[in-house]
């Protein structure tokens, strides 16, 4: 293999990525979550989920307008958390700390 390897090369976009990827399938995942389980609700499941995204609801708060209901803010979290994987994977990818496709073909 003559380029550089794909994963150690790029680990910097991969930890983002994922990363930012986890966050907002956990607060879509929060979202859907809370039709069925109290806020208080000792169920580890949603220990977990409030765990992992708790922060980053509080974050979207701030820039959230006062009229969304609480509710809905584990959602606005989801989405915001994927406009920011794209707009830093498409950054990352124009710096060249992503990885191309042409590099990982054979032969080339």
């Amino acid at each position: 293999m003559n380029g550089p390897h794909l994963i150690w090369s790029y680990l910097p976009f991969w930890v983002v990525v994922y990363g930012l990827a986890v966050l907002a399938w956990t607060s879509l995942g929060r979202f859907l979550l809370q039709v069925f389980v109290a806020p208080d609700s000792q169920n580890y499941i949603w220990r977990f989920f409030r765990l992992l995204t708790d922060w980053w609801v509080g974050t979207v708060r701030l820039v959230t307008p006062l009229y969304v209901a609480p509710l809905y803010l584990p959602l606005l979290a989801a989405l915001w958390a994927f406009g920011l994987r794209l707009v830093i994977a498409l950054a990352m990818f124009a710096a060249g700390l992503a990885p191309r496709l042409s590099a990982m073909q054979p032969g080339t």
